[in-house]
Order: structure tokens, then C-alpha cells, then sequence
């Protein structure tokens, strides 16, 4: 679906999306034309899903951050359904994913400081519907964090 031109021009866009067009254009290799159009079928397409804002929480002062693993009790007919649909309404809860296996879920959770982690965790998670078993990761360090795709 997409030729070399598409894959150049994606290159350059997730290296620098707020990049003038024009400056993009000519790190492409394309015309402003160009670029715009194949920009613009990319999204229609669904490549393109979102140009969007990283924020650092770290900087925002959230210095804590705990993987959790989530088993569940899977006698119950919703209890994915319902343990997602709560998790989400926690404000801390910053990335869920689910897995076949021994692990049902795990959630990425920040907070400011440990206090504030251990308020989250007793009076928020821990009232997480359907949950049968949970482990706490804390993170020491995050060695490598890249969204860009090796186009």
C-alpha cells in the first residue's frame, strides 16, 4: 500500500511532526503539494492516526511509577469488561493492557511520592472490581521508550 516516497515521507513526519511543511517537503525529497496530499491519504487511510502532545510527568512532579499485574477471577462472566471499565476511570492509571495467560491485565500507575502511590493503591485499585490476584513492579528505570516505528 505504501511505496518508498510514503515510507520517506513517514520517516521524516514521526522525527519531527511539527516540522514546517515546507521543511518537511524538502526532507522528504517532495513538493509542499505533494507531501500535503500523501499526508492527507495516509490519514484517510488510518496510517496516520494522531499527531499528538508528550507530556513529561516527571517534570509535572509524578516521581513514582508501578507496573501492576492483574490477575483475574475469571468465574465471572464480565469481569474484564468490568475490571477495564473501572480502571479507567482511575486518573493515575496512564497505560492498561490486557494478555492471555497467567496475567490477565497490567497497569501502568503514577503518582507523585510514595504516600500518594499507597493512597492510589488502597483506595482506588484495590477496590478494582474482580481482582484475584495483583503484584506490584516498581520501576527503577525506563531504558528505552521509543514510539517511532524503523521505517
Amino acid at each position: 500500500m505504501l511505496d518508498s516516497t510514503d515510507l520517506r515521507i513517514l520517516r521524516q513526519f514521526q522525527a519531527a511532526p511539527d516540522s514546517p511543511s515546507a521543511d518537511l517537503a524538502d526532507r522528504a525529497g517532495v513538493t509542499p503539494t505533494t507531501l500535503a496530499r500523501r499526508l492527507e491519504r495516509m490519514r484517510e487511510a488510518g496510517v496516520i492516526r494522531a499527531v499528538r502532545a508528550v507530556i513529561d510527568w516527571h517534570v509535572l512532579g509524578y516521581s513514582v511509577e508501578v507496573s501492576l499485574r492483574v490477575t483475574l477471577d475469571k468465574t465471572q462472566p464480565r469481569a474484564f469488561d468490568e475490571f477495564l471499565a473501572a480502571a479507567r476511570g482511575v486518573p493515575e492509571v496512564i497505560e492498561m493492557q490486557t494478555f492471555l495467560g497467567q496475567v490477565d491485565a497490567r497497569l501502568s500507575v503514577i503518582a507523585r511520592d510514595m504516600p500518594h502511590y499507597q493512597q492510589v493503591y488502597r483506595d482506588k485499585l484495590l477496590t478494582l472490581p474482580h481482582i484475584a490476584d495483583i503484584e506490584a513492579l516498581m520501576h527503577v528505570a525506563r531504558v528505552k521508550f521509543d514510539e517511532t516505528l524503523p521505517l
